[in-house]
């Protein structure tokens, strides 16, 4: 019989590789590792305004089942038996699924999302509904504090936000109170708070992964995907979410397998985003600088790479507001916003009501026009890179236009990339100002996500950023 391994703080900050070969040698008990996983989420979590729901009971049946299958061969592959986290926009059978806003805090559904049955299939146990900003952001919030559960505080420093919409998701693996997450993106919901949380998030292509059983913001820009604490995790999590689901007609036939080869044996081609350091705090300049030095190591890089000059930023802006609008159009018109926690958000739908569908129709054609451009631009690198994010977190409890002195942006990557579809990741890769984490961003081609894996995985078998933890106890 296997000796087993001590279930420690160090333990629950492993990586799912490490963690899955632990569990598969049966040296750790996929019970015991449940809960240890639900004690730190329980504790910890409120006070980062992590957690709406804690899975404990259901929780710990999967892993006692999984713990059975395992020792009797039955091995269903490197997530079998690891704990994780979802954000409370995916339906959960007989679980309250919030959307993170007071109106529907006593949603629940009769069946659980593509995305929770995949996971379970692949012998995941889901441990707790995570926080997010309210409804996905889609009312135009303006600060951190914008939903039921107060704002999302990042690990590394508590009187900063942990980023939105998936702040909960980005917190929660931050400070080791899951293995990994799952959240949404529209316009840079998972980029955000894997920026700054210091962790490692996947937006898939547009198609990739089932948004059957998610909230609906915008269903011609919403995608699901992994946060972990290593692009290497990511992958493996995306292997097992991924596919064709006839539920959602947006999703793919195309195949998706982790670990992949990038597409040629050579150096990686990688390209810097123009200006894309040009209006960022110092620090973030600083650590992209030298990151672009440690990718010098493996990758041939070009400099100065402009994006096609289309208004991706208003495009997305006017489809997110008026498919928003839609979607929420109940709760518009009964007036019900008003018990929403933003401020902005009580009043932001009603501007995505009024927009002219000649208006909408325009943008949802621009959009055919750059994604031609963009994958004409993508197709001469394996990736094109820029900072994550132009600042650090924002403070707690000041309005976002009023955050940081001085005017700080740069290039749209973030719309660009949801507007056309696009995968990126984000990887943590230094440290700014009040101890708060830096990323950049690994962007590509549609369906490139092996090759941007391979790239972050390239970056991080050099790095050791992702290894750091938060100070919080």
């Amino acid at each position: 019989m296997p000796a087993k391994i001590d279930i420690n703080e160090d333990l629950l900050f492993a990586t799912i590789r490490e963690l899955g070969g632990h569990i598969r040698a049966q040296r750790l008990s996929p019970v015991a590792l449940t809960e240890a996983y639900l004690g730190r989420l329980e504790k910890i979590g409120p006070k980062l305004n992590a957690l709406v729901t804690s899975m404990r009971q259901p929780a710990l049946k999967e892993a006692r089942q999984a713990e059975k299958e395992i020792k009797t061969g039955h091995y269903r592959g490197p997530l079998h038996g690891i704990p994780y986290g979802v954000k409370d926009l995916l339906a959960t059978k007989g679980v309250p699924t919030t959307w993170g806003a007071q109106p529907y805090r006593d949603q629940i559904f009769d069946y659980d999302a593509a995305v929770i049955e995949r996971l379970r299939d692949a012998g995941a146990i889901l441990i707790g509904k995570l926080a997010m900003v309210e409804l996905a952001g889609g009312l135009g919030y303006n600060s951190a504090d914008a939903s039921f559960t107060g704002p999302g505080k990042t690990p590394w420093n508590s009187k900063f936000w942990s980023g939105g919409s998936s702040s909960g998701s980005g917190a929660a693996v931050a400070a080791g109170l899951v293995a990994f997450a799952i959240g949404s993106e529209t316009s840079g919901s998972i980029i955000t708070p894997a920026a700054y949380c210091g962790i490692s998030g996947l937006r898939p292509t547009y198609g990739r992964v089932s948004r059957f059983g998610a909230m609906a913001l915008s269903w011609t820009l919403d995608k699901l995907g992994p946060m972990c604490r290593s692009a290497d995790d990511c992958g493996l999590v995306l292997a097992a979410i991924a596919g064709r689901d006839k539920r959602d007609p947006s999703t793919s036939t195309r195949k998706f397998s982790f670990p992949s080869p990038p597409a040629k044996n050579d150096k990686f081609k990688v390209g810097i985003i123009k200006d894309c350091t040009e209006r960022t705090q110092d620090e973030v300049k600083r650590n992209f600088e030298e990151s672009v030095r440690v990718l010098r190591q493996f990758a041939d890089i070009d400099e100065d790479v402009s994006l096609p000059d289309l208004p991706f930023g208003p495009v997305v802006g006017t489809i997110v507001d008026a498919e928003g609008a839609s979607a929420f159009r109940d709760l518009i018109e009964s007036g019900k916003c008003r018990q929403l926690k933003n401020a902005k958000d009580k009043w932001g739908g009603y501007p995505g009501s009024v927009i002219l569908a000649v208006d909408y129709l325009q943008a949802m054609r621009l959009r055919t026009r750059m994604k031609k451009e963009m994958d004409k631009l993508y197709s001469r690198y394996d990736a094109l890179i820029a900072p994550s994010r132009a600042t650090v977190a924002y403070p707690i409890g000041v309005e976002f236009s009023k955050a940081y002195p001085g005017k700080y942006g740069g290039p749209p990557v973030i719309p660009a990339g949801n507007a056309v579809g696009q995968p990126a990741i984000s990887v943590p890769n230094g440290f700014g100002a009040n101890g708060l984490p830096t990323g950049i961003q690994f962007t590509g081609r549609i369906w490139s996500e092996a090759m941007l894996l391979a790239l972050a995985n390239a970056y991080q078998q050099r790095t050791d950023w992702h290894k750091k933890r938060p100070p919080l106890r």
